[in-house]
């Protein structure tokens, strides 16, 4: 199989412990996912969103780092998990 690019949008939401990631959205391209974490970083209870993207190929399950495209708001400052 060929590789994949995946355009994620990543809310994060304040939690007792600080910052925690919320329900991740796909999106079908770069201007596409960076709306979104725009958008979603302005919802109600989120403190603030990224948008990223990861190159693999699926059926390895073989991903590069994400690659984030744009902050809005509070994120984590280590964002190696992603």
């Amino acid at each position: 199989m060929s590789e994949v690019t995946y355009f994620v949008a990543l809310p994060f939401v304040a939690t007792d412990d600080g910052i925690a990631a919320g329900e991740p959205t796909e999106c079908f391209n770069p201007s596409a996912v960076v709306m979104r974490a725009e958008a979603l970083s302005r919802k109600e209870g989120h403190v603030g969103a990224i948008a990223f993207s990861r190159t693999g190929d699926p059926a390895r399950g073989d991903f590069s780092d994400a690659k984030v495209l744009k902050k809005f708001g509070d994120v984590p400052d280590d964002l190696s998990t992603l």
